[in-house]
């Protein structure tokens, strides 16, 4: 057996050593062009920004549409994007953004009435709701005049200024009659922001240009490719070769791999991603009708609270993060956002205690049988748990691993359930087929986004449409506080408000916070020559919570007679052969080591 591997190992470097030889040969870049390669281990879930949840999808967005504000490169506080001011109603219900004067990527004007459009649409569609449904939920109504944008509020807001819904042209989008299925596949696409999308091919890349008449300016490069590989080996190899300029979101191995190498800058910062574990509390759709098979134990919360205490999230902190990540003692908020991070003390403090637990267990009725397993205290079903991670994940199924033995022993059976990324998402985000998943969000500077995940409202409707839900949970307690807080304009009010909401989801465990990870990226240091992350001072690349670095990014231009690796121009060969290799890679690490297939169904 072992030699059969071997032999299929040589047969997949030959194989991909081929595929480079397609990069060799691929089209000369044109003298004086500047592009960058930007390699990423997640596809594009949609090109449509209504339906987008994934963070490289979302990242895309960014950089192709504007907003009505955007975080400060500085101080990650709203500063102007499309809205160039904006002033309130003393009850703070009525705002009104003045939108610049600024043209569409096809030369017509951006006015109030796209952004009237499309908030609307997201209002009154439940298609349109799935991506942002939350951030409208609050809007009276919203109407346009000239260059004026009336938004007026059921009740005061503090997070107006925070809005994470892209403006859409109204002249393009209107005419999509059937929203929930369109993928916005037409190039090249009309934009408003840094770059325009000219191609995509399914699940192997996304090619933009810099758009002439953004209104900061034109970026520095010309050309922005977002390449997706099958498994991080692959990405990782080519950084190192030099077929992609820069990645990020990399799990530990991957960063350990680049640290020492001359030619990368290996990027090691505090991160805005909280990870944790979806515990189905009983998923129901927005009609309160029960969905899914979840184990029917986990309505309980002692048992949700049990699990909890059975947890040593240091131990996973350093072993499966390989200490590259921050144990998380509470909040779903990551460290980074110093007013609204909260972390339990006290006797709220849930520690690792593995006595505590089984006690816990014992006194509601779970008792042990001869196997060691615990049943329902009816005595019918036993506590045997699926973990639901993606497919081939490593680092997931290390952690399915340290968990199966910690809930081992307080009675508790964990058996590893392995989705690809779509099947992950519909099933732990729609039909609530699941007992236990890895999730996790990637939080913006305001934190609402990811609050409004736990709300009613972001489950799914009876048809299944709509959701975005990262819970199944439906609490009144949660709802009146997060309604609360969207009321408190006095900023040390509300940090206290969410700080609360946090603390609930964390007494009540529909979702335990296992780890913040640390931001973990790399580029070369021959082809990019600048860079600016955000926040400027310690912050984040492609991690980052909005498209400065990658507007500010400035690169190596091909010189005349360049090669492949040099980028520039048009160099959809390149990309091919790139991804070419990666298949043949992607089958060997499979076949061999049962390496990532696809990657995480990682959230905005």
């Amino acid at each position: 057996m072992r030699k059969w591997i071997a032999r299929l190992a040589v047969l997949g470097v030959a194989l991909l050593m081929a595929g480079q030889g397609q990069v060799a040969h691929a089209q000369e870049p044109a003298a004086g062009k500047k592009v960058l390669r930007v390699g990423a281990t997640q596809a594009v879930d949609s090109m449509n920004p209504f339906l987008a949840v994934r963070l490289v999808s979302t990242s895309i967005h960014r950089w192709m549409y504007g907003f009505l504000t955007v975080p400060d490169s500085k101080t990650l506080q709203p500063s102007p994007d499309l809205a160039e001011s904006w002033t309130s109603s003393s009850d703070g219900l009525t705002w009104t953004f003045k939108i610049r004067q600024a043209k569409w990527s096809d030369g017509q004007p951006i006015t109030a009435d796209d952004a009237a459009w499309t908030f609307n649409k997201i209002m009154t569609d439940d298609a349109a709701k799935t991506a942002n449904g939350p951030a409208v939920e609050n809007f009276q109504s919203v109407t346009a005049n000239g260059q004026d944008l009336v938004i007026k509020l059921k009740a005061p807001q503090a997070s107006i200024l925070d809005n994470p819904i892209p403006i859409m042209p109204k002249h393009v989008w209107e005419k999509v009659t059937d929203l929930a299925n369109y993928e916005a596949d037409t190039y090249p696409t009309v934009s408003s922001g840094p770059y325009i999308a000219v191609e995509h091919k399914k699940d192997q890349y996304v090619k933009l240009k810099a758009n002439p008449d953004y209104w900061r300016g034109k970026p520095k490069i010309d050309e922005l490719q977002v390449i997706f590989y099958d498994n991080p080996q692959a990405a990782i190899a080519g950084l190192k070769k030099g077929d992609i300029d820069l990645i990020g979101r990399l799990a530990p191995p991957e960063f350990q791999a680049i640290q020492n190498d001359p030619n990368i800058v290996a990027w090691n910062n505090q991160g805005r991603r909280a990870a944790y574990l979806e515990v189905n509390p009983g998923a129901t759709t927005t009609d309160n009708k029960p969905v899914g098979d979840g184990h029917p134990a986990l309505k309980d919360v002692k048992v949700r609270q049990a699990l909890h205490y059975a947890i040593d999230k240091q131990k996973l902190a350093a072993e499966v993060q390989g200490g590259l990540a921050k144990p998380a003692d509470g909040s779903i908020v990551p460290p980074m956002y110093k007013d609204f991070f909260w972390e339990a003390s006290g006797d709220t403090k849930v520690t690792y205690d593995p006595a505590k637990a089984n006690k816990i267990l014992d006194d509601a009725g779970y008792k042990k049988g001869a196997d060691g397993v615990r049943t329902m205290p009816d005595g019918k079903k036993k506590l045997e748990f699926r973990f639901t991670i993606h497919a081939d994940t490593p680092i997931e199924d290390k952690l399915g691993e340290y968990l199966t033995g910690f809930f081992k022993e307080i009675g508790v059976t964990l058996t590893t359930v392995k989705l690809d990324s779509s099947k992950f998402s519909e099933e732990t985000g729609v039909t609530g087929n699941y007992d236990i998943a890895i999730s996790g969000w990637s939080v913006n500077p305001d934190p609402e986004e990811v609050l409004a995940t736990h709300l009613c409202s972001r489950r799914p409707t009876p048809k299944g449409e709509g959701g975005g839900t990262e819970s199944f949970y439906c609490d009144p307690t949660y709802e009146k506080l997060y309604q609360e807080q969207l009321k408190e304009l006095d900023r040390a009010k509300r940090a206290d408000l969410i700080k609360q909401m946090q603390e609930r989801l964390y007494t009540e465990a529909p979702i335990i916070a296992i780890y913040y990870t640390n931001d973990l990226e790399g580029y070369r240091k021959d082809r990019i020559t600048s860079i600016t992350s955000i926040p400027e001072e310690n912050g984040l690349l492609y991690g980052g919570s909005g498209y400065w670095p990658f507007y500010t990014v400035d690169t190596v231009a091909a010189p005349a007679g360049g090669s492949a690796s040099g980028g520039g121009g048009s160099n959809t060969g390149l990309i091919l052969g790139v991804v070419g290799g990666v298949v043949v890679l992607g089958l060997v690490a499979f076949l061999v080591t049962r390496r990532r297939k696809s990657a995480a169904d990682e959230r905005e």
